[in-house]
């Protein structure tokens, strides 16, 4: 049965970016309509009443699916589509990839991107007025903490929950990327996390992330750059 898939997203949304890798990673075809969430347009709110991306919608011969949200949306495409797995083979593997992926999620999101991402990106964009310092300081701060975990994980480990790519690296790639369009990522102090993103950015699942652009916000220099 042929199925039709529209992912709702926001291009800098590490959220919508998590969906995004793993659909390319499956290479599940997909249609692509972006949203202005901070708009919530009425058609969107009835799709998903919170009016977060990312949402996926499928249609197939029997009718709709709406799938609202990275959690959601991931645990749904594992499920009906297993291979390649990104949760794990075993029970240990994906309580491990499950765990990292409410770290960055939650801790993540809370310490890093609600102060740098809405510094740099939802202020211009919502037209608030010029980045705080104070809150840059305090999320680049956050950043090196977590950049340090992330590179003391892969020095016991080829990938964030053990042996295998999963979805866990997907959700790290997927916020780290977001910063790294601002320039924001002290990738020389920390050498094993880059090597990690440069395999990651390497992949086909990656290269539309790297050719994303918003009206205004100009990425940084080395944002596409394979080899940074």
């Amino acid at each position: 049965m042929t199925i039709q898939r529209t992912l709702h997203h926001f291009p800098l949304d590490p959220a919508s970016r998590q969906v995004r890798l793993a659909l390319g990673e499956k290479r599940l075809p997909f249609n692509e309509a972006q949203e202005r969430y901070w708009e919530r347009r009425p058609s969107f709110l009835e799709l998903n009443p919170s009016g977060m991306t990312p949402v996926l919608v499928e249609t197939d011969g029997e009718g709709r699916t709406v799938i609202c949200e990275s959690r959601a949306i991931l645990e749904h495409l594992n499920e009906t589509a297993p291979e390649p797995d990104l949760v794990g083979r075993d029970p240990a593997e994906r309580a491990e990839t499950r765990r990292l992926l409410q770290w960055f999620d939650r801790k993540f999101d809370y310490e890093v991107n609600a102060f740098l991402l809405h510094e740099k990106m939802e202020k211009q964009m919502l037209g608030l007025g010029a980045p705080g310092l104070a809150n840059l300081r305090a999320g680049r701060e956050g950043l090196r903490a977590h950049l340090g975990y992330i590179e003391r994980l892969l020095q016991e480990r080829d990938w964030l929950n053990g042996r295998r790519l999963s979805l866990a690296d997907f959700a790290a790639a997927a916020n780290l990327s977001v910063i790294d369009y601002f320039g924001d990522v002290p990738w020389r102090e920390f050498s094993g996390v880059r090597t990690w993103y440069m395999k990651l950015k390497s992949r086909p699942c990656f290269r539309p992330l790297l050719a994303d652009r918003w009206p205004g916000l100009a990425p940084a220099a080395h944002y596409d750059d394979l080899d940074f």
